[in-house]
């Protein structure tokens, strides 16, 4: 059967027509519920203020996934939705987001398949600064770096959660690769510039092609690309969106150490999320150093209740020499259920300041899943 080329653009401008109807239809909605949440909110619930709700993406997220018979990719279509539901997020309210800047980091880039092009996002220059901007209202969320397959746990993220009041509501996976840009060649770069959780993880590159040459660590890897494109022999290694955005040349393409590099982000407002089928729940707290077993003891409190730990750290308190605060992620069981009330009463028999850092909903890639 032949394909008639004029027949063909006018069903793809009549699909148009009907899918601008039903976009412009299903905002509508989402700005009714805005307002039903509006009218039934407690004025004390703060979770009631919040337009973003990562259990419902999720949900959203599978439903389109399930019901795509293709040919498009589940990917794609869950792209586009990204941003049909970041258009109505910030239909529903004036939406900011602080993230480690500048432009072109590994956390704005997160942040961005987090929320979407449609809210406004802050550029911040620390991890601290993240953190103080969503802890002094100015910002509603902040997305934060907190750790990687490769160089572990980002220790200013959990340096900050010691003594912060902000909530971790979700998490994000972002897959790392890492670019080598200058605006000279790699024999005659002098030096680079970059996050030293980068550099650590481009161990491999560095003692191949750049060995002996001086390493500059930087608040993030598009400061790097910011210093580097104003030094004549000077690299940095960061995102390729760096590239374009820095007028920079792409020397060298994916030179981490393992082609699998991913690092986990946190998205922290002043609340968590409601659960969903399947959270995890981020804890902190200290032990009696004087007391033998007593980290042993509590830790066996999660293992009476069937609770599965998939992370654990510790950092100095700051309060004492040689005393620890303790974090610990548990699989399965969200901070608002039975289970976990009863775990922290438990915990308290044989450690001292438990505190729910954050809950929210397993957002790991099945890759990713044990």
């Amino acid at each position: 059967m032949s394909l008639n080329l004029a027949t063909l653009r006018q069903q793809i401008d009549s699909l148009d027509h009907k899918l601008i109807a039903l976009l412009n239809e299903r905002a509508q909605v989402s700005l009714d519920i805005g307002s039903a949440k509006r009218q039934t909110a407690d004025p004390l619930d703060e979770d009631n203020t919040h337009v973003y709700i990562p259990g419902r993406e999720k949900q959203v997220f599978e439903k389109v996934a399930r019901l795509n018979p293709g040919p498009m990719a589940d990917e794609s279509l869950c792209a586009i939705y990204r941003e049909i539901m970041s258009a109505s997020i910030a239909l529903q309210k004036d939406v900011m987001v602080a993230y480690l800047g500048p432009v072109g980091s590994f956390t704005h880039d997160a942040s961005m398949k987090r929320f979407g092009d449609s809210v406004q996002y802050a550029s911040q220059g620390t991890i601290a600064d993240v953190f103080e901007a969503v802890e002094r209202g100015r910002c509603q969320y902040g997305v934060v770096p907190f750790e990687n397959s490769i160089a572990g746990s980002v220790v200013p993220t959990l340096d900050k959660f010691i003594k912060s009041k902000v909530k971790i509501r979700a998490e994000t996976y972002l897959p790392v690769h890492h670019y080598l840009l200058s605006k000279t060649t790699t024999e005659a770069i002098r030096r680079v510039f970059s996050h030293p959780v980068a550099l650590a993880q481009c161990q491999t590159f560095l003692n191949s092609h750049l060995k002996g040459i001086e390493l500059v660590p930087c608040a993030s890897t598009s400061e790097a690309a910011q210093l580097a494109s104003k030094e004549k022999f000077a690299a940095a290694i960061c995102n390729q969106v760096c590239a374009e955005i820095y007028g920079l040349d792409i020397l060298h393409a994916d030179i981490e150490d393992q082609q699998d590099n991913t690092t986990r982000f946190f998205i922290i407002s002043d609340a968590w999320d409601a659960p969903t089928v399947s959270d995890k729940t981020l804890l902190m707290f200290t032990v009696d150093h004087r007391l033998p077993g007593a980290l042993c003891d509590g830790l066996k409190v999660f293992k009476d209740h069937n609770i599965n730990l998939t992370k654990i750290d510790s950092r100095p308190s700051l309060i004492k020499p040689w005393h620890y605060v303790f974090f610990v992620e548990c699989a399965g069981v969200h901070g608002d259920s039975e289970v976990m009330t009863t775990v922290i009463e438990e915990l308290h028999k044989f450690c001292l300041d438990v505190k729910i850092v954050g809950t929210y909903p397993d957002q790991r890639p099945q890759d990713l899943r044990y």
